[in-house]
């Protein structure tokens, strides 16, 4: 069997287990044990499989995925991040579309503590959605902000994913973590410039700011209380990780501590919600290792049969630049977010992508922003962006389907554009690591 034979039978059956709806974790190990009995030898192929499922979860680099995962569960469950929504509002004013501004920087905020896309995006939902709606905003400059701040957990650390894909793609995770920093930025400040500009043309999409008049004490207090202790959180986990005092999963396990800390301090911890919170981290942390468990196994049959080096020297033979890779990679990872989860996508991509970035000379952290931002923007492309179902499940049943895909439209766009000036200016993703050594 040639190596093209191996490809399409490997992605075909996984694509095929997809479509009928089989869970991810499944879907990949039912085509690793077909490839590795008849590929990788049978009996000893099986064996093979289990000992890289085995090693490929005994990676201690793996530990800050479920630690990042509870953290952002503490805060959320408890309440904490919903406080503090609320005392940024008091603080942001006269402002054109005032509470759609206020969505972004919330939920940046807690992006920066939660790492956690659905935690953020169901909590800005939740808080913030019916109050909008309530005061006459357009469901466009209502959800649409909601939605596209709800994804910037996917590039802000602690990102879950950010340390999965620096796992699986031998990237460092540190640096990874520490190079969405910029391009995230950059997408907060488009979207709120792109909320007032649209409040200001059209004011009939936001009306005008009817925040009660407060004193600065009123104004100032909450914030002081509510959410600069928070940035205490930031502090531990991205200081720690930044001035190298502690390894990506020493700061995970500090911000679990920092979180319960801050819960405690004001008095919102309780058994149940933090049985939740652990039930909840079980769940997704279950699910990302039995992924993690099935990678290795596809990988090495796609490398095994010769796959993997066919497929390189087949792109190499067209004699393009490394800069029309990327941007042939760009694509397929954007059209692959249209039909399937990040997780899949990075599993599908990876054992080819990698090696061939690694041929051309792609500088691994540009790929590795540009395979956050096209995740994040998967979350909100329809039709099966994750994040836009999110949106579905806390919105009045008023709101249709057809509603959500209008307000996310601006946003998408918004994030394309920096995902080219990442691909433009390479710096935006690589400058604050090599700074730090990263």
């Amino acid at each position: 069997m040639d190596w093209s034979t191996t490809l399409l039978l490997m992605l075909g059956g996984l694509v095929a287990l997809l479509a009928v709806g089989l869970p991810v974790a499944f879907a990949f190990i039912a085509v690793n044990i077909a490839g590795a009995f008849f590929i990788l030898g049978g009996e000893n192929g099986l064996i093979q499989m289990a000992r890289n499922a085995t090693q490929s979860i005994s990676n201690f680099s793996l530990a800050p995925i479920p630690l990042f995962i509870l953290m952002g569960e503490i805060l959320f469950q408890t309440k904490v991040a919903h406080r503090a929504i609320d005392a940024i509002e008091r603080v942001v004013t006269r402002v054109p579309g005032r509470l759609s501004v206020v969505t972004v920087f919330g939920g940046t905020i807690f992006a920066a503590l939660s790492g956690s896309t659905i935690a953020n995006t169901a909590m800005l939902g939740s808080t913030l959605l019916p109050s909008m709606l309530k005061r006459g905003y357009h469901p466009t400059l209502a959800m649409g902000p909601i939605m596209a701040s709800g994804a910037i957990a996917m590039l802000i650390p602690p990102s879950a994913l950010a340390v999965l894909l620096g796992s699986l793609a031998g990237i460092s995770i540190a640096g990874l973590l520490v190079a969405g920093i910029f391009p995230a930025i950059i997408l907060s400040a488009l979207c709120v410039l792109a909320i007032a500009g649209a409040a200001t043309i059209r004011p009939d999409l936001a009306p005008q700011d009817d925040q009660p008049r407060m004193s600065l004490r009123e104004r100032w207090t909450p914030f002081l209380v509510y959410v600069a202790p928070l940035s205490g959180i930031f502090i531990v986990v991205i200081g720690s990780l930044l001035t190298g005092l502690a390894t990506p999963t020493e700061s995970a396990a500090l911000g679990c501590v920092a979180a319960i800390i801050a819960g405690l301090a004001y008095r919102s911890v309780t058994l149940p919600a933090l049985a939740t919170a652990l039930m909840e981290t079980v769940k997704l942390s279950v699910m990302i290792l039995f992924i993690i468990a099935a990678s290795q196994t596809f990988s090495q049959i796609l490398s095994f049969s010769g796959a993997t080096g066919g497929l390189i020297r087949l792109i190499q033979g067209f004699d393009l630049s490394a800069l029309h890779i990327l941007i042939g990679m760009i694509v397929i990872l954007l059209f692959l977010g249209c039909f399937i989860d990040q997780i899949s996508m990075l599993m599908v991509t990876i054992p080819v992508f990698i090696p061939l970035a690694k041929s051309v000379g792609i500088d691994e952290l540009v790929l590795g922003v540009v395979y956050l931002l096209t995740m994040e923007i998967a979350l909100l492309t329809p039709p099966f962006g994750l994040l836009l179902f999110v949106m579905q499940g806390v919105a009045p049943p008023a709101i249709r389907m057809r509603q959500i895909y209008a307000a996310v439209t601006p946003f998408l766009i918004i994030k394309l554009v920096v995902l080219a000036l990442v691909v433009a200016v390479p710096a935006l993703g690589t400058w604050l690591p090599a700074q730090l050594g990263r």
